[in-house]
């Protein structure tokens, strides 16, 4: 039988992920509105969208280890022949190391935060204050299941508005660094939604993650204003036992902005002025990206693996390259 074209390059878009990706994130490549640059002959693609004169690469070139210098050197080319820039977000370590090898400006803007499920447990006093958090939750009637998105579509859209009227009439929803819900893409996905008195109040996304350290993403993550304490640790709570019950070895809670800074983590293209202003952000930077809430989260599972982020800037950073990775994620 002949594949379509279309679904053919579709399996492949997804095969290269499960075959070449080492980045807890890498299933966000597979988000609505990506373009993905191939090279005829060359396995694999790398991920990006255009935003005026930029070209915004999420993540290093999704092909195997023999064609990633390449691969990376045809993008930066083909959009010099373009006349276009790239910007590089949520990049591993190897994948930073290579466009700092390829002369772009690389700096660590932040990582991302791992949990190894093997032998893992909420036990012991360093856990204490999560388990009581878990336990006010359950005792206000909480409920959780594994949801088919389609039928709870409506809740899900009704939990989002709410969600973002509370953060304020600025706040937009971002996008490129965060996953979706819905797609061709959705069954490899898993929703949780948590209940009371047959409510849905909250919900968190998982998707697939591949590579050294295989597992579940803990992806889109939103709750009703009025939701009592605990509810989104009881929800992830549960899914780790479900996961560990499937034989998932690991848990990633993904990358925050302006976390984990380490001079240790610099490689040689950094720009000291960037890392200056990255700092800054990371000390005084709440009012544009909430950081410090969202690794406090996440340090209370105790991860096991912290993994340094980084962007690259083609031809140093620039107030315009800059802006096209705020407009791009929507962060402005």
């Amino acid at each position: 039988m002949t594949v379509p074209a279309a679904a053919h390059q579709q399996s492949s878009t997804l095969s290269a992920l499960q075959r070449h990706s080492d980045n807890p994130s890498a299933f966000l490549a597979l988000n609505g509105g990506n373009e993905y640059f191939r090279v005829e002959g060359v396995e694999g693609y790398v991920c990006y969208r255009e935003h005026g004169k930029r070209w915004i690469q999420f993540g290093g070139p999704f092909t195997p280890e023999a064609s990633r210098a390449r691969l990376q050197r045809d993008f930066l080319d083909q959009a010099h022949a373009n006349r276009r820039k790239v910007v590089g977000v949520q990049l591993q370590r190897a994948d930073a190391e290579l466009m700092a090898e390829q002369g772009l400006t690389v700096n660590q803007v932040g990582a991302s935060y791992a949990v190894e499920l093997a032998g893992h447990s909420l036990r012991g006093k360093k856990f204490v204050s999560l388990r009581n958090k878990i336990s006010r939750a359950l005792r206000a009637g909480l409920e959780i299941e594994e949801a088919d998105p389609a039928a709870v579509a409506g809740d899900i859209e009704h939990i989002d508005r709410q969600w973002l009227h509370e953060k304020g009439k600025h706040t937009k929803e971002l996008a490129f660094l965060i996953g979706e819900i819905g797609g061709p893409w959705q069954p490899l996905r898993k929703l949780f939604v948590g209940r009371i008195a047959g409510e849905p109040i909250a919900y968190i996304s998982y998707a697939p993650v591949f590579g050294s350290r295989p597992g579940w993403l803990h992806d889109l993550s939103r709750r009703l204003p009025a939701c009592p304490p605990g509810v989104m640790e009881a929800i992830n709570a549960y899914v780790i036992e479900h996961v560990k019950e499937l034989g998932a070895a690991w848990l990633h809670f993904g990358f925050t902005p302006f976390t984990t800074l380490d001079e240790s983590y610099r490689l040689p293209t950094a720009s000291r002025a960037a890392a200056k202003i990255i700092t800054l952000l990371a000390e005084h930077g709440d009012r544009v990206y909430p950081a410090k809430s969202q690794l406090e989260y996440k340090m209370k599972w105790n991860p096991t693996a912290v993994l340094p982020e980084y962007f690259a800037f083609d031809g140093g950073i620039s107030p315009r390259s800059l802006w096209s990775v705020l407009r791009v994620t929507n962060i402005v």
